[in-house]
């Protein structure tokens, strides 16, 4: 059998690459809009003089963008591919930053978030994820669990802009994230970004070309078993799956952003209060490496399951933190809390492509991440509006503890559906 064309032996496989810049890109996508949010909390409060609700509000803004945005991204990128996409989505989110950073009034700072979230989502996971789902099969899991790191990753963005903060203003530091979007992304997704393997005569997991004629049983295969997004939602997985997700991102985005204030509030310095962030990011991008592989070794929503468990016992852990508490517990609950942070992304994308096949992969993850989006956006909010009425985050957590407890058995009783009905 002749090899395809571009993938003689000792070449490396071309998915290899893009698992390395999607990585890169949800790097970027996480870290400047995740987690360096929650540290320009208290210097906007201090600038501007707005509550802690107020800015908080900002990251809903932020997230309710990428959601209501990802099911259009989706379709985009089913249709023309992730190619295009993923550039336009940097600019966009790096002139939002820029607004941000000129920005005094709060309507221009939700205005700014507007344009964030919806650049967000067009260089974030919804692309990322397709471009990774269609380069490998074999091995999904794991590549995904790869790529998906990169989002916990963006922690390191964190201490970064940190720095900036202490030796120069809010200001400068919102557009260095605009000037490191638009430069780092825009080049290298326009050069390397290949959505499909057949875009290259290349095929998944850097294998041979099939059979005569296994190509057309193979697209056959697909067109009978891929739903539509109409046909999805006729599904009840589709509905079980977005609940718990919603539930799922509502406490473990809520937890995340009120961490650093919290532990600001109880007196613990903002160095250790951004390194416990950092902390975060790095048990979150060792679990998406975990959890993308044990997703090829058990059923996805089993291995969500396990990740579900793990936010709870890290909600938990931060409901006994005080003044008094040693470095040590917060670092616990900071790995313990990342690793659960860790799974939504690969079981996510393995559900929907398991479930729901490959050939409109692009808007059914997309409408699953609205759904997984509009409970990041308002976790935070619920916390900052929970800490204005009370003076406390105690409320909010003892909240998002019960909403995880109410995801775990949800995510369990989520069944792969028969073939779409016509």
């Amino acid at each position: 059998m002749s090899e395809s064309v571009g993938q003689r032996k000792g070449r490396i496989f071309y998915g290899y690459y893009l698992l390395a810049v999607t990585f890169l890109f949800l790097v970027l996508f996480n870290g400047a809009g995740v987690f360096a949010f929650s540290l320009f909390v208290r210097p906007l409060e201090a600038s501007l003089g707005w509550g802690r609700g107020q800015v908080m509000a900002g990251f809903t803004v932020f997230y309710a963008m990428v959601g209501i945005a990802s099911p259009v991204v989706g379709r985009f990128v089913d249709r023309y591919g992730a190619r295009p996409v993923i550039p336009v989505g940097a600019l966009v989110m790096g002139l939002g930053f820029v607004l941000v950073s000129q920005m005094s009034r709060l309507p221009l700072f939700y205005l700014g978030y507007v344009i964030i979230g919806t650049g967000a989502a067009a260089m974030g996971p919804v692309p990322c994820s397709a471009v990774i789902s269609n380069w490998f099969k074999r091995k999904r899991g794991t590549a995904l669990g790869l790529m998906s790191a990169g989002i916990g990753a963006g922690g390191v963005v964190a201490p970064l802009i940190g720095y900036v903060l202490a030796h120069y203003d809010w200001r400068t530091a919102y557009l260095s994230l605009a000037v490191v979007l638009v430069v780092v992304t825009v080049p290298i997704s326009l050069a390397l970004i290949r959505t499909r393997p057949a875009e290259m005569g290349l095929y998944p997991d850097g294998g041979n070309a099939p059979e005569e004629g296994a190509d057309e049983l193979a697209r056959a295969a697909d067109e009978r078993n891929s739903f539509t997004l109409r046909q999805a939602l006729r599904t009840p997985a589709f509905w079980l799956i977005g609940i718990s997700f919603g539930f799922t991102a509502f406490g473990s985005m809520g937890a995340l952003q009120a961490s650093v204030p919290f532990l600001e509030d109880i007196g613990y310095p903002t160095t250790t209060a951004a390194s416990a962030l950092g902390g975060i990011g790095f048990g979150s991008a060792v679990g998406k490496i975990l959890f993308g592989r044990l997703c090829d070794l058990m059923k996805a929503n089993r291995a969500f399951a396990i990740g579900i468990a793990l936010l709870l016992a890290g909600v938990l852990i931060l409901l006994t933190v005080d003044a008094g508490s040693p470095l040590s517990l917060i670092w616990i609950y900071a790995l313990v809390l990342g690793l659960g942070a860790g799974a939504w992304l690969p079981t996510l994308s393995m559900l929907t492509s398991s479930y729901y096949g490959l050939l409109h992969y692009g808007t059914v993850f997309g409408a699953l991440s609205l759904c997984l989006s509009l409970g990041t956006a308002t976790g935070p909010l619920f916390s900052g509006m929970m800490h204005d009425a009370t003076d406390a985050f105690r409320g909010a957590f003892v909240t998002f503890a019960v909403l995880l407890a109410i995801a775990l058995p949800t995510i369990i009783v989520a069944r792969k559906p028969s073939r779409p009905l016509q």
